[in-house]
Order: C-alpha cells, then structure tokens, then sequence
C-alpha cells in the first residue's frame, strides 16, 4: 500500500527525523504527549500464527491478539457525526484501483471482503465470509457468503459478484495490486495475457453464497491477503463503470453508504450514512462520516486544533499544534527505501548497482533519522536476521565499477534521480549524489516532480533512481518481496533476476519456518545485488483523542477500519468549559 503525498502504502518525503518526534515532546517537557509503540508489542500477535486457519476455525489471532469489537464497542450507539481529515485530493472510490493509504483507510467504510482486519492486531476477521473449509492439499479455500450479506441498495453479495470483480481486476493491466492474484491458480497467465479462458482462472462461483478459490500452492497466509481492498466485490452495475464520482448513491457492501460528496473551498467533502443493509449494522455506532481531503498541508492541523475534527490522519505540522493531547506515534510495517532501477543499460549489471549501494555514506545519511533501516523487511519475531547495510566500502564499489568495465565511473551514462520537491529527499539523494562523484566518478543529475505527478512518474522509463515508502498490505514479507518479481504490477524498479524468481516460485511451495527461510534469501539478494536502498522504517503519525473515541487501536499497518469507530466523550473546543447540568444550575443561582 502506499502512502499518500504527506506521510506513504508511498509517501514521497518518507523519513520521520528525530527532530520531528522530539519536537512533539520538549514542548511539555516530557514524552507524554507522545504515544510510542513498540513495534514488536504490535507485530508479535500478527506473525505469530504461521500455519493459517484451518477449516471452520477462528481466523488466526482474530480471538486472542485483542478483544473482539463487540467487546470494544460502548454500551449505547452514540449517533453522533464523526468527521476525519487526510491530506490529498478526490480519493479513488473503486477497490480495484485504489492505491494510497487515505484511500485504503476510506474503502473500509465504503466497501468489505471475505475477510476484515482486526483494529488491533490486524489479523484478519470474518466478514462477508461467515465460514470457510480448506481443503487437504491446503490450496482450495472455499468461502460461504453470509446469507445477511447485502449492498446498501438491498441487493444480495454474491459469490458471482467476487469472481466477476476479481476477474474485471485481472481483465485491466493497470491494476496496481492484480499481481496479488498471481497465488491463485492460472490468474498470472490470464492477467498477462497467455490465458484467456477465465474458466481456467481458479475462481469459481458454485451457487450464490458458495466460492471457491484454488491456489497454484499452499499459502497460509491467504486470508490476510483477502483483507486488502483489492479483494472486495464491486455491486454488477459499477464493474464496467470508470466514473464512480459521479455515480453516487454508489451501490457498496461496507458498513457506511457515500451520501454526498462535493468540493468546498477547494477541498473534497464526503458525507458518509451508516448502510442500514449492513450485515452487521447492529454494531456499528457512527451514524455519520465527514472525510475531508485538503491539499493544503497545515489545514488538517487547523482542523484538530479548532475541534472540527475528531481524528487527523498522516498529514500533522507540529509546529501548529495547539492541542497536543491526541498525538500519536507508532511504529509500522513500513520501510522508506530508494531503489535502483534495472531498466536502462548499463544499471541492468548487479555489479554497478551494488557498487553504488556499498559507496553510500549510510552513517550520514542516516544521522537524525527516527527508525534507520538496514534492510528492507522490518525485523520482525521469527523471521531470519538478514545481512543489511552497515557500513561504507568504497574501495569495493570502485573495484566492482572496474569489473564491470567501467574504471573510475569512465563511459558511465549520467545517473537520474528522480525524488519528490522535499527537503529530506533532497538531503538523502543529495548526499548520494556526492559520494557517488567523488568516490566512483558517477555524475547525477537530480529531476524533482511534483508530489501529484509523483507515482506515475516513477512507471515511466527515463530515470534510474527513485524512492517510495511502503506500507505492508498484509502482515507477511511476501507483501514486500513480490513487488520485485519480474510480472509484478508494482515493480516500479523494472527489477528482473531469475536466481529472484526462483526464491520467490520455492516459497510459494513452503510453509511456515521454512518459508520464511528462503524469503529471507530473497530479501538478501534484493541487498546483494543493489536493487534496494533502504532509507527508515515507518512511524504512523496521527492527531486522535482516545479518552473520546473507541475502537481505534495504533497498529502495525496503520489501518483503522471505520466500522469499530465510536465516541466515548465530547472534547469541548478550546476555551470553552464543560459542566454538568447541576453545576450550570448551581452557576445560575
């Protein structure tokens, strides 16, 4: 997933600097403005279970990682508008092409898979699925759609609806995410053209309320995939629709209904209704949604500190901060890297990019940084340390350039770097720059794109060195390491290495320890052969008071779906005192 522009599942400034955080405490002298957590204390009870539901089970950590949202949910509904602010412009309203994180959160209200994450833990949770039977050879799931199951316009979720989607999905080479079919059987060779019989695609529709899905091999972690929003069903009068902004009252299965959405002093405003047609509607506490997306990047701030918004999302100026009583920081499954793109001759030879990986003066370059990253992959519990970046060699990359037969960087093409207008891509790709001059004899040339043009600049084939942020879209490495397979919608480092494929293909046919084993050879090749530079691992970052609302948990991928969300308590806006009724009766005597 990537971030949006402000923060990214790609955020373009990427870094979170230790000034930023220690901006936020020394303001109060303390760190108590400052909520800090472990990632691990998050990650744990999502990579804890490596063998996946078996049938009829609980889906794994759904029990136990944290209390369900019926425990979680206030004793009484609270009607009350909720009103949430991101940085950016219109969203992406259709699942199969959204693409950045204040999207990804806003599919959540509007529309809902098999499978949904758990606020906390983010471990999946049945959600259209009400029950599933995997079979002995572990590669056929099949799903049973709850027979309550509806869009808000009354129409049945069937299992027709999840084929066609997939299918419409896989029909469209645009699509970020098809490359997360690719575990399904024959749904590579369809997506890229080699099959066109979608017959043969491992997605079949028994009856309305029975699907079935066939893997090409086992894949325990298959119904975290099913969490992400490229998994939901699209109602059959929008699956040929490319206009969804001016197809309101759109037909969705989520647990809100879009109402409205208009544009108001340059902003986007959409007006969210509880779906009275939701299975679980019952439980669900918000009657209302108010999304903003502004492109002015102080006036989410603006918004916190008046108290028209009850939660701010990424896009947070500490230095307009007033109430600082709902900053939120906490580690995620996220890595901010640069890459090395194998596009252009002569960077297709791993030895010229490792000698520019091996020649970053990484000490620098990381000075100041919240959570430096060595690897691409967080460290998390159980899966093998892997060999990052530690120190500088230039000895070696000058060595490597000569056997590449390019000796002190002479008859080497002038190196692009494509980053974003920010004052910390500027710092990170200048200090490359340099070291790579001085040391190797590399020239670059810097080309800044603006942040809205940003992400399809980074498909196009005319630089060599680019940078995003990635945001896991399920809790497993795999959600890192397909980007970089050859056929991967998301491989924007035109990344291609058979001894990579043949990792990859190996651990799609592992489970558990052993799986996790050869990823991280993979993810040790990625290093090795200088695809990837990783830059920080990833801090959310938000503005949400949790002594009034409930049901919104700091996590591991920095989802909050919409559905648990509820008020405990009012918080007045500044300079107005609360009293209760005897006390205003006591004042007025």
């Amino acid at each position: 997933m990537n971030t949006n522009p402000a923060r990214r599942s790609r955020s373009q400034n990427g870094t979170v600097r230790g000034a930023v955080i220690s901006g936020f405490a020394k303001r109060d002298g303390t760190v108590g403005g400052v909520m800090l957590c472990a990632a691990l204390a998050l990650i744990f009870p999502l990579f804890s279970c490596a063998g996946g539901p078996e049938a009829g089970s609980a889906a794994p950590g759904a029990e136990n990682a944290a209390p369900r949202y019926a425990e979680i949910r206030p004793g009484v509904e609270n009607r009350e508008e909720f009103t949430v602010v991101f940085y950016g412009g219109f969203p992406r309203l259709d699942p199969r092409i959204v693409y950045i994180s204040s999207e990804a959160q806003l599919a959540t209200a509007l529309h809902e898979g098999l499978f949904s994450y758990h606020p906390a833990s983010m471990a999946p949770v049945p959600a259209a699925a009400r029950d599933w039977r995997l079979s002995e050879d572990k590669k056929t799931w099949t799903f049973f759609i709850r027979e309550d199951a509806r869009y808000s316009n009354g129409d049945p979720v069937r299992a027709q609806d999840f084929r066609d989607t997939w299918l419409s999905l896989l029909a469209e080479r645009d699509s970020p995410y098809s490359s997360l079919f690719d575990v399904i059987a024959n749904a590579k060779e369809y997506r890229l053209g080699s099959l066109t019989n979608a017959a043969k695609v491992g997605i079949r529709a028994v009856n309305d309320r029975t699907l079935e899905v066939t893997l090409n091999s086992p894949a325990a972690f298959f119904p975290y995939m099913l969490c992400h929003h490229s998994f939901y069903p699209v109602h059959p009068s929008l699956l040929r629709s490319r206009n969804w902004d001016a197809s309101a009252p759109l037909a969705v299965n989520g647990p809100f209904r879009l109402e409205s959405a208009r544009e108001e002093r340059g902003e986007t405003v959409l007006t969210l209704a509880k779906n009275e047609q939701y299975w679980d509607a019952e439980k669900v506490a918000l009657s209302r949604l108010v999304v903003r997306y502004t492109e002015d990047e102080n006036e989410p701030t603006h918004y916190w500190n008046s108290g028209a918004a009850r939660w701010v999302a990424g896009s947070v100026n500490p230095d307009l901060i007033t109430d600082r009583s709902g900053i939120m920081v906490n580690e995620i499954f996220a890595t901010h890297y640069y890459f090395i793109r194998s596009v252009r001759a002569p960077w297709q030879d791993p030895r010229l990019r490792r000698a520019l990986a091996v020649t970053v003066p990484w000490a620098a370059l990381r000075e100041g940084i919240f959570l430096p990253a060595k690897t691409l992959i967080y460290p998390i519990p159980g899966y093998p340390a892997v060999n990052g970046f530690e120190e500088t060699d230039s000895g070696l990359g000058r060595r490597l350039l000569a056997e590449a037969g390019y000796p002190g960087g002479e008859g080497l093409p002038e190196l692009v770097i494509r980053i974003t207008p920010s004052e910390d891509a500027a710092r990170i790709a200048g200090i490359m720059a340099a070291a790579w001059f001085s040391e190797l004899g590399v020239r670059s040339r810097m080309d800044i794109v603006p942040y809205g043009r940003y992400f399809d600049a980074l498909r196009l084939p005319d630089y060599d060195v680019g940078s995003t942020t990635w945001i896991g879209d399920f809790a497993d490495p795999y959600s890192f390491l397909q980007m970089w397979r050859r056929d991967s919608n998301l491989n924007d480092a035109g990344y291609h290495d058979p001894d990579y494929e043949v990792l990859m293909d190996r651990s799609m046919t592992e489970e558990g320890d052993k799986r996790w084993k050869t990823l991280a050879e993979a993810e040790t090749l990625l290093l090795e052969r200088g695809a990837v530079l990783p830059i920080s691992f990833g801090a959310a970052v938000n503005l949400i008071s949790l002594t009034e609302v409930d049901g919104w948990f700091p996590n591991a991928l920095d989802i909050h779906p919409f559905k648990y969300l509820s008020f405990k308590a009012w918080r007045p806006l500044p300079g107005v005192t609360m009293h209760t009724h005897n006390e205003a009766e006591l004042w007025m005597r």
